[in-house]
């Protein structure tokens, strides 16, 4: 979880020399619908919080880069997004497609405004809220979402 430091640094201000503006660090809201998990992507990243967007993703998923780079297991996962919030990204909704579900699994998908598309996949835990279990950061279009 992400902790405040002196003088109210965060983790990844600490990690990364990022400066985010003092306050207190956001609770994080389960997402209760698999469409959710984008939305929380937006509002976490924009504020630069590495470990609500880790939080969007089971222990174990699997998460393709732009770049190709295959994150696996939320270490890995948190190493991407401490280098994709270094460039301080400020991404707006995108516009997704209603999620495509079967049983516990759910397909979501997204277009952005930069014209790429993304691609997920949730699960339903076991307390009823959706995480990400494969991400596909863009699967078709232009993106300037990558951060290497």
């Amino acid at each position: 979880m992400m902790t405040q430091g002196p003088h109210g640094r965060t983790d990844l201000e600490s990690e990364s020399g990022i400066d985010l503006p003092p306050g207190p660090i956001a609770v994080n809201k389960p997402a209760s619908s698999p469409n959710e998990l984008e939305r929380f992507f937006v509002e976490r990243a924009n504020r630069g919080d590495v470990d609500g967007l880790v939080a969007l993703y089971e222990p174990n998923a699997v998460l393709i880069a732009d770049n190709g780079q295959r994150c696996v297991g939320k270490k890995q996962i948190r190493d991407f997004f401490v280098k994709f919030l270094m460039g301080r990204p400020q991404l707006s909704q995108s516009v997704q497609d209603p999620a495509l579900r079967c049983g516990e699994l759910a397909l979501t998908s997204s277009r952005h405004s930069n014209g790429g598309v993304s691609v997920e996949v949730a699960r339903r835990q076991a307390d009823g809220n959706w995480l990400w279990v494969i991400d596909r950061f863009t699967i078709a279009g232009a993106t300037n979402y990558n951060p290497f």
